[in-house]
């Protein structure tokens, strides 16, 4: 039997084959029948659902209790996709993301650029708060992965921006694997089988490697656009193992603050950071 990890693979191969193929046959006869070509897309899109139900039947199957620590920032920021409005919290139980959240900072000197229908198509990075802001780890820990190459892109914060996103770059990021769709990002092993992921890290920001032990509160890297993103912002996830493609999400809930719901504020303090502890049930 595969594993789960080799199925994840083969999805992607899959859509990759018939892309290819189905490019290849603009200029050149495929040598089969045309409804041949799409056999490929048809198998991908099976495995997908089945991908889909089986994370969702790992889930339910192996409930985790809440985790407490710090948050990974600090200063005034405002919540979305939360888990504490759905499960999953993106739509989706893929690379982990159950549980993730999205956060981005407020500055009342400063607001965040209004989404716009059509123009300006995009914004620097620069003019969001959010951008270069420290990210701290929520517990004692081990970093376990970190890498911090690739580029940061410009904002996707107006209608055809968010539909390039939505239509082309999202499949091409999630057929390339999961750290494209992350975009820079580090993960670190705060023990007891739970796993803390911070994605779309500025590029070269990072202030820590794989295999070094960091306190709860130190600085690893700063807020980016790299990866599957709409703007600066901090995602943020805790889950059972270190691999994308095959760990679960596991509830967190941040010291002081708990999980802050889609839209609400809320103040991170400096020396809010704790070591890793058990807490409440999710729901």
């Amino acid at each position: 039997m595969l594993s789960h990890k080799s199925v994840t693979v083969l999805h992607r191969a899959l859509w990759l084959l018939f892309i290819v193929q189905a490019l290849a046959s603009v200029a050149v006869e495929p040598p089969y029948p045309y409804w041949a070509g799409w056999l490929p897309a048809i198998a991908a899109v099976a495995l997908g659902l089945a991908i889909s139900a089986t994370a969702r039947r790992r889930v339910a199957a192996e409930p985790r209790e809440a985790v407490e620590v710090g948050p990974p920032v600090t200063g005034l920021w405002s919540a979305l996709n939360s888990p504490a409005d759905r499960t999953p919290s993106h739509g989706t139980h893929r690379f982990g993301q159950t549980y993730a959240i999205d956060i981005v900072e407020e500055d009342e000197k400063r607001p965040r650029p209004s989404f716009a229908w059509l123009w300006p198509l995009v914004r620097g990075n620069r003019d969001f708060p959010a951008f270069d802001a420290p990210l701290l780890a929520v517990a004692d820990a081990t970093v376990v992965h970190a890498e911090d190459g690739q580029r940061d892109h410009l904002s996707r914060n107006s209608l055809p921006a968010l539909l390039y996103l939505i239509l082309i770059e999202s499949s091409v990021r999630a057929l390339a694997g999961a750290r494209r769709v992350t975009g820079n990002h580090l993960v670190l092993d705060l023990g007891d089988g739970t796993y803390a992921m911070y994605a779309h890290l500025r590029r070269g920001s990072l202030a820590v490697r794989a295999g070094d032990r960091v306190v709860a509160g130190q600085e690893l890297a700063r807020c980016g656009n790299s990866g599957n993103s709409t703007e600066p912002h901090v995602h943020f996830q805790l889950m059972d193992g270190p691999d994308l493609d095959t760990a679960l999400g596991v509830p967190f809930t941040w010291t002081g603050i708990g999980v802050p719901a889609n839209g609400a504020t809320f103040a991170a303090a400096a020396a809010a950071a704790a070591p890793v502890a058990e807490s409440q049930p999710s729901a």
